[in-house]
């Protein structure tokens, strides 16, 4: 009996047994995640992740990417960074650099592209959005400039939530390329966040160097904020990529890119060959008379203004005297000295042809070599001067050219040129641009 009772209680330990290890000896193999990475990466200073992203997968937008695919490393290895807002990344991070197949299914896959949005701004920042921005508003000093490149694409006008305006002719422009202008609240001048908040945009867009005085507060209230600089034709380029991103047409931004580098590779090869002995010297001057006092004005070598009379074939007069904050003040004294061989008035608040005329009849004026030669022009402008960063300094551009190097410009026709430019960049026909920018048209224009 204590036999069959051991032999009973040893075959069923041995059926524990084969019970027990069954599901370890069945079980197969575990197999060592592959990793989702194609390259692990360390975070370098002034690095952002769309700059990762268009270094290693060829797409700044690629970056949401690569926040999947590092926070899903992280999981199984916490070597790697945790990425809770793609806006906010540390140097000595390790994130993981997807394949170029998994960057495209994710940026594909609707839930990610939904959640999240980036663009990098003039600060090289990138500005997250949870998607894509509907409702704009344009503050801050300078506003027309920025305006006016934004009304550059015709998701503008649905976009525009609200904008601070500084000038009646910048509302004139927009009552006439925008049938909704009426409906844009309007901001008072200097508006901060307790102003603009209650409107509620997804982004406001402010020039760059409005960081301090307004962006920081606004980002303190939880306003998006993307800064452009829209100064140098370099940052123009920049700029108007960063808002074709934002209101989804990049299509439309490299058609308005198009246009202004075949303007200025036109003007360039033109010059293209000329010595320096060729190269008239080249006055260019602001014009003042606000509060009774007349005062003359040249630009930093570093604007917009100085390179487009290089860019036309000129030689600046002025570099040694200016100052790099911004306009710097040149007395007559100092003028008779450069005695240039031409000059370029900018009047913002005058006629530049009646300015002209003006200095034409005071007897010192008419001392300069440039005055004898009748070599003196009042810079065009509309509703904004041409000299300006605004869209229209490739109008300036072609027109300083046919004024400083005539012959080499010959081929530029500035009235095909004006109506090329408001019939490609802002959509007007014919008969409007005769019957209503026409008329606002100012200073030497020769057409």
């Amino acid at each position: 009996m204590k036999r069959r009772q051991f032999l009973s209680i040893l075959l069923l330990g041995l059926l524990l047994l084969l019970l027990l290890t069954f599901p370890v000896l069945a079980a197969p193999p575990v197999q060592e995640e592959s990793s989702a990475c194609a390259e692990a990466y360390t975070v370098q200073a002034d690095d952002w992740l769309s700059k990762i992203a268009a270094k290693f997968l060829g797409d700044p937008l690629a970056y949401t990417a690569i926040v999947e695919a590092t926070n899903q490393q992280q999981a199984q290895d916490d070597s790697f960074a945790q990425i809770a807002n793609p806006d906010l990344i540390e140097i000595g991070w390790k994130v993981c650099i997807p394949t170029p197949e998994t960057a495209v299914a994710t940026l594909t896959d609707p839930a990610t592209a939904a959640s999240s949005f980036m663009v990098t701004d003039a600060l090289g920042r990138s500005v997250s959005l949870a998607a894509p921005p509907q409702d704009f508003v344009i503050a801050g000093r300078a506003t027309p400039l920025i305006i006016d490149a934004f009304y550059l694409f015709p998701e503008a006008s649905q976009a525009l939530t609200g904008l601070e305006l500084r000038s009646q002719s910048a509302a004139d422009f927009l009552n006439l390329i925008d049938p909704n202008y009426g409906s844009k609240a309007a901001l008072e001048m200097d508006s901060g966040p307790e102003q603009i908040a209650p409107l509620q945009p997804d982004v406001v867009l402010l020039k760059s160097f409005m960081a301090e005085q307004l962006g920081a507060p606004l980002e303190q209230v939880g306003i998006p904020v993307v800064y452009v600089d829209l100064e140098t034709p370099e940052q123009y380029t920049r700029d108007l990529t960063t808002i074709g991103q934002l209101l989804g047409n990049p299509d439309r931004a490299q058609e308005i890119l198009t246009f202004y580098q075949e303007r200025v590779d036109q003007v360039t090869q033109a010059m293209a060959g000329l010595s320096e002995e060729q190269k008239p010297r080249v006055l260019l001057l602001q014009y003042s008379d606000r509060g009774g006092e007349i005062a003359f004005n040249v630009p930093p070598a570093s604007w917009l203004q100085t390179t487009m009379v290089e860019i036309a074939g000129g030689t600046p007069v002025w570099l040694e005297a200016a100052e790099a904050g911004g306009w710097t003040v040149v007395n007559l004294e100092q003028i008779a000295a450069w005695n240039p061989d031409q000059i370029y008035v900018v009047s913002y608040f005058t006629n530049p042809a009646e300015t002209v005329a003006q200095l034409k009849a005071d007897a010192t004026w008419q001392q300069l070599q440039a005055v004898q030669n009748n070599q003196i022009y009042g810079f065009p402008n509309d509703y904004v001067s041409w000299d300006q960063p605004d869209p229209r300094w490739i109008l300036g551009l072609q027109w300083l050219a046919t004024k400083i190097q005539p012959e080499q410009a010959a081929g530029i026709d500035m009235r095909q040129a004006f109506n090329d430019f408001y019939t490609q960049m802002y959509g007007l026909d014919q008969a409007t641009i005769e019957a209503e920018v026409g008329p606002q048209l100012k200073g030497d224009t020769g057409f």
